[in-house]
Formats: structure tokens, C-alpha cells, sequence
């Protein structure tokens, strides 16, 4: 079911062939990476995840280049180390094979569920992280980590919970560092980088969103 709140569209290289993932509403979902350019060069690797009928609309191969529409999903994973983990996907409502170019467009409006962090980089650059609630159908919500800059992470950074907030950006990679019983291990974040935002309403408290957290 297409929702107009939260929209994806994503064009690059197979980079991991599909992997069976897990069955629901008698439907076979499969996961597999994205790996989409990016104008400097650099590269995000992206979690799909898809439906074997939709899978089955191409013919995948590594390396293949494919089109994907659908929506940024999120879900709470417990960690070993019994916090919660949030895992981002894209749901793929449609895949095509193509031989266009790179393409990473994402367009969310929802709720900020609590406070903005505020800060600067080193070299003096502002920046906000926002937790996004996007609203999904069937009463379900979708929590989309993004990330703001300039003018954008300074009218974010005073929003309050609850403020309507519509983004469009890029899905990006990160990994980092996280030291783990004193043992360092590498992960891979999964955030959106904000190029435009608008706050369409005054702020309205949501109080289940903001208890979630």
C-alpha cells in the first residue's frame, strides 16, 4: 500500500544477491544490499528488503544496476546487550532492472518524537539529529533517524516533540565504532541526510510517540 508520507527511490548495483529473510501474510520476503554512488565518489551500501513476487519482476544478478521504489521501514531489534536497536530497511514496492544512473531520493513527513541534538563539527559546521515518526498504515509508525545541516539543523534544533516535520534527502550509510565489554566493533548506521525541511504546523504534543523512547 503506497504511503504518501514515506517515499524511497533508489537506483544502483546489486551488491548481495536476495537471502530469505522471513514469511508474513503468506508472503516469502528476501533480503539484499544496494550499493548506490554518490556524486563525490563515495558509495552507500543499503538494506532491501523485498517480496519474492516483487523479486521476481527481474532477473538479478551481482552487480546488476536496478530501480527501486518504496518506503524507509524501521523495527526494534533487542541487542545481546539487552538495549534496543533500531534497524532501518527500505521496503521495496516495486524493483526493475535499468541503466540509469545513481538515483537516491527520499521524501518523509511525520512527527519529531523527541528533543533535537544540536552541535558543531570541529571545523565549525551545524548540525541537528532529529528522530523522525512517520506514520505507516494499520495504526503502525516508522522511526527515521535524520540529520540536518546549516539553516536546516538551526530552525530544527528548537522543534519539540510533536512538531510536524516534511524532509527530503538521501538515505545514507555510516559506520563507526562501538566498543562493546571492551571490545571495539565495527557498525553501520543508517540516517537520512536532510537537504530541505519545512515545519507545516505549530508544534502538538504526542504523547505515545514521545513515551516510546
Amino acid at each position: 500500500m503506497e504511503n504518501a508520507a514515506n517515499r524511497i527511490a533508489l537506483t544502483g548495483a546489486l551488491d548481495t544477491l536476495p537471502e530469505y529473510s522471513h514469511t508474513n501474510h503468506n508472503r516469502n520476503f528476501y533480503r539484499l544490499t544496494l550499493c548506490v554512488e554518490r556524486l563525490s565518489g563515495a558509495v552507500d551500501l543499503l538494506p532491501v528488503l523485498a517480496a519474492e513476487d516483487v523479486l521476481n519482476e527481474a532477473d538479478l544478478f551481482r552487480g546488476e544496476r536496478i530501480a527501486i521504489t518504496g518506503q524507509v521501514r524501521s523495527f526494534n531489534n533487542r541487542a545481546p546487550e539487552g538495549r534496543r536497536r533500531l534497524i532501518i530497511s527500505v521496503y521495496a514496492e516495486t524493483l526493475t532492472t535499468t541503466d540509469q544512473p545513481a538515483q537516491n531520493d527520499v521524501s518523509l513527513t511525520g512527527s519529531v518524537c523527541k528533543a533535537p541534538i544540536y552541535r558543531r563539527t570541529p571545523l565549525g559546521r551545524e548540525i541537528c539529529d532529529v528522530m523522525l515518526a512517520v506514520p505507516r498504515p494499520y495504526r503502525r509508525t516508522d522511526y527515521i533517524p535524520c540529520i540536518l545541516w546549516g539553516k536546516n539543523a538551526q530552525e530544527a534544533a528548537d522543534a519539540l516533540p510533536g512538531a510536524k516535520l516534511r524532509v527530503t534527502g538521501r538515505l545514507q550509510s555510516r559506520d563507526y565504532v562501538k566498543v562493546v565489554d571492551g571490545v571495539s566493533q565495527t557498525r553501520t548506521a543508517y540516517e537520512l541526510s536532510v537537504t530541505q525541511a519545512e515545519f507545516p504546523d505549530a508544534p502538538d504534543f504526542l504523547e505515545e510517540t514521545a513515551a516510546f523512547f
